[in-house]
């Protein structure tokens, strides 16, 4: 949407194309805005946001309060709409061919979508609440992975390259931690520890020689 001051200034039809192509890549989350540098008043506006109206002052005057980030050209720096919203804003004094300050272009950014996007973002990249571990205790396919992936990494090597030893105390603790209890739980002892059904029978059986005899 384009808003130009009744009887358009030789100015606006000159930048009305770069304020145009501006608003058009930003919109509708920028507002474009063309000064008169001379009059303090504003000469056309791109997706208004703030109410103005061609005519209306434009309080350049402001500008005098922000750091330059280059020769003629002001900002980023923030503003602040009635409605609550935060503006990054730009400004350039756009010169004459006589080198005089001729008017002045602002480019007022809506922040709002990059603020709400940052913080669904930031609540994905939030730590987990710790799991309620009544929903898992009887979960014990889940516990026999926990154990054997804690030992491995304890151990520093894959499961298929555990000694015998190393089996025999990564199977002393499932034991303790309940899981032979369950039916058909060798099977997945197996499956995570990448070894025969028979070996785990085997293991199981040396393991409670080991402590008949201790």
């Amino acid at each position: 949407m384009e808003t130009v001051e009744d009887g358009a200034d030789p100015r606006v039809r000159m930048w009305s194309p770069a304020c145009r192509a501006i608003a058009l890549l930003l919109g509708p989350y920028a507002e474009v805005v063309l000064h008169d540098a001379g009059r303090d008043r504003v000469l056309a506006i791109w997706n208004p946001m703030a109410g103005r109206a061609p005519g209306d002052p434009s309080y350049l005057g402001e500008l005098d309060r922000v750091e330059p980030s280059g020769r003629d050209v002001y900002g980023p720096y923030a503003k602040l709409l009635a409605d609550g919203r935060r503006l990054s804003s730009v400004s350039a004094v756009l010169r004459d061919l006589d080198g005089e300050p001729s008017a002045v272009l602002c480019v007022n950014l809506d922040r709002t979508p990059w603020e709400q996007a940052a913080a669904l973002l930031a609540g994905f990249a939030a730590p987990s609440a710790p799991r309620p571990e009544a929903l898992f205790e009887q979960d014990w396919t889940e516990s026999v992975h926990r154990i054997v992936g804690n030992f491995v990494r304890t151990r520093g090597r894959p499961a298929e390259r555990l000694g015998r030893d190393d089996r025999l105390d990564v199977l002393a603790e499932l034991d303790r931690a309940g899981v032979f209890t369950v039916r058909r739980a060798v099977p997945v002892v197996a499956g995570a520890l990448k070894v025969s059904r028979s070996t785990v029978y085997a293991l199981l059986g040396d393991l409670r020689d080991r402590r008949s005899n201790a």
